[in-house]
């Protein structure tokens, strides 16, 4: 039982270090750089293959490749940034392929109450809405294509640091795995 709690918190630490630090570059800079992402995904590999060997290695390249899987779609509609989906893939090297599905739900549903809040503190709700339902519309239409109205190019569309949504999502499993377990 020790050694499991000790490998639970060798994966726990540098998982919660990653998710923060991205979190506050998102804030600060509205980036997650890549020295981080990259560096985050090899060793979240490396940790798992280094307690587990090949099976914990296989397991670290299944919880990204879920991650970024999941992600492809808005990154590729231009409805996400590359940093946020290189983070999800970096979670996902340390947490595996159930777990990260909980912090991507999670996220989704954080960054879902954050976009409400902006939104209606910029007084921009009608707006916003009826962008979802061009998006919505578009994507029914002519499948997953960016549009130029509803797009991180868009300079005058709202952008929300997805990266805070993602560390409190793996704040709150952290959280679920240690005390409600």
């Amino acid at each position: 039982m020790v050694s499991t709690m000790n490998s639970l918190q060798t994966i726990w630490v540098p998982t919660l270090a990653l998710a923060l630090t991205a979190a506050w570059t998102d804030w600060r800079s509205r980036r997650i750089p890549n020295w981080l992402t990259v560096s985050g995904a090899i060793v979240g590999g490396t940790l798992h293959a280094a307690l587990s060997g090949w099976h914990g290695a296989l397991f670290a390249l299944e919880g990204a490749a879920v991650a970024l899987l999941l992600l492809l779609p808005p990154v590729l509609m231009r409805l996400l940034g590359a940093g946020d989906w290189k983070l999800m893939g970096a979670l996902g090297a340390f947490l595996g392929p159930v777990l990260i599905l909980f912090v991507f739900v999670l996220s989704i549903f954080t960054s879902g109450l954050m976009a409400m809040v902006q939104m209606s503190t910029a007084g921009r709700v009608r707006e916003t809405l009826q962008n979802m339902f061009v998006l919505v519309r578009g994507v029914l239409s002519f499948g997953l294509k960016a549009n130029q109205q509803v797009s991180l190019d868009n300079p005058n569309a709202l952008k929300l640091p997805f990266g805070i949504a993602v560390a409190a999502a793996t704040m709150i499993c952290f959280w679920a795995a240690h005390w409600i377990v």
